[in-house]
């Protein structure tokens, strides 16, 4: 059976490890329930049920599950909608975006050729798309080009709840600290210390997704000595307050077993 010119991937997959995938189709990649580690162009990019990427048919992407997620991703044919305005573009999921995607459900790869409403549907849905892209997302960590700077920043990243300092992060890679500030700044854009209170940002709004962990927890666990604190970065970095940011979470995961139960 041929696919339709669009139609809806819904699946649960366990934990796998990083592959390198490729679409012969635009892909909008959402996450219903659990986060996708996306990296793409030396970028890596964290998918919540709050994000999606909207990505050009043929463009190449490693991605990464190291939690069970409920994939509910739209596909569509290059012939039936204008391509992305570029090659790979991440954003904010709006409740409305994100109902509509969910409802996509009912037209699966094997629905066979879409009648009027659904090609309006997914013709409207891909414009909602396009107008959210439109806007900039920062959650994103360079990957770095060699392997000092690659390193420092897989220590920092383990290190979040301890506080790393630049001078240990800068030994364990051997390297001085004025060397491998230098590389931050060359490879990266941006110092260690931007790239480590985004990986700290980064990793606060995967640890929101779990109701069972105080916020307060939340902000110890990456760092944080106080609430205040911790409250005004997460909300210089998501525009939204800690509080906020997991109720939207936690929305979208059920609206996910909404849909798993229909």
């Amino acid at each position: 059976m041929i696919a339709p010119d669009a139609f809806c991937f819904y699946k649960i997959f366990a934990p796998e490890p990083c592959k390198l995938v490729r679409f012969d189709r635009h892909y909008l990649l959402y996450s219903a329930a659990g986060s996708i580690d996306l990296e793409v162009d030396g970028r890596v990019w964290t998918l919540p049920p709050l994000r999606a990427a909207w990505l050009q048919a043929g463009v190449e992407i490693a991605v990464c599950n190291a939690r069970p997620i409920t994939c509910c991703s739209l596909l569509y044919a290059p012939g039936f909608i204008a391509a992305p305005k570029m090659p790979c573009k991440v954003f904010d999921i709006t409740p409305l975006a994100r109902e509509m995607i969910l409802e996509c459900r009912r037209w699966g790869p094997e629905s066979g050729a879409l009648d009027d409403y659904a090609r309006q549907f997914f013709t409207t849905l891909a414009l909602v798309t396009r107008e959210l892209a439109a806007k900039d997302c920062n959650s994103w960590v360079p990957v770095g080009q060699s392997a000092a700077v690659r390193s420092a920043i897989a220590h920092s990243r383990e290190q979040l709840g301890a506080r790393p300092e630049f001078a240990q992060i800068a030994r364990a890679v051997h390297c001085t600290p004025r060397t491998l500030a230098r590389r931050f700044q060359a490879e990266c854009g941006m110092s260690w210390q931007q790239v480590l209170r985004r990986l700290r940002m980064i990793r606060a709004a995967e640890l929101l997704a779990d109701a069972q962990m105080q916020i307060t927890q939340v902000g110890f666990a990456v760092g944080y000595a106080s609430q205040s604190a911790f409250g005004a970065a997460f909300r210089d970095f998501a525009q939204v307050s800690p509080r906020d940011y997991r109720a939207g979470i936690l929305r979208g995961l059920n609206l996910a077993v909404d849909a798993t139960q229909s």
